[in-house]
């Protein structure tokens, strides 16, 4: 059974920094990709950004630029570095496993129980 765990979410003023963590386990970490979503206050969840098992990464608009993902396979540990946060980007985050090994939008499988970030202006 694959598990996901989320940690690092919290309160920040706009313009700081945090770092989300994702531990995987119940399957080969390598293989797949892996991804963040966030489900914003009334909104549907967004898949903001990815990173596919040859390291390939796509980012959201709206993170472009202060986002940064990573993944550390001997570790089975998935990171979103957040800078110049914004009040915006306040939400639950889920880690997310993709399906195939550069999984789109709407292919991934499992998920993390969430952590809040909530950036204040």
């Amino acid at each position: 059974q694959v598990q996901l765990v989320e940690s690092g979410g919290g309160l920040v003023q706009a313009g700081e920094s945090l770092r989300l963590s994702c531990a995987a386990s119940g399957s080969i970490f390598s293989v797949n990709a892996m991804g963040w979503y966030r489900q914003r206050p009334g909104k549907e969840r967004e898949l903001v950004a990815a990173v596919h098992n040859d390291g390939d990464s796509y980012y959201d608009d709206s993170v472009k630029g202060r986002f940064s993902i990573s993944r550390d396979d001997a570790k089975n540990t998935m990171y979103l570095q957040m800078n110049s946060l914004k009040p915006e980007d306040t939400a639950v985050y889920y880690c997310a496993r993709g399906s195939r090994p550069s999984s789109r939008e709407g292919e991934y499988d499992y998920w993390g129980q969430g952590t809040q970030v909530t950036v204040s202006s």
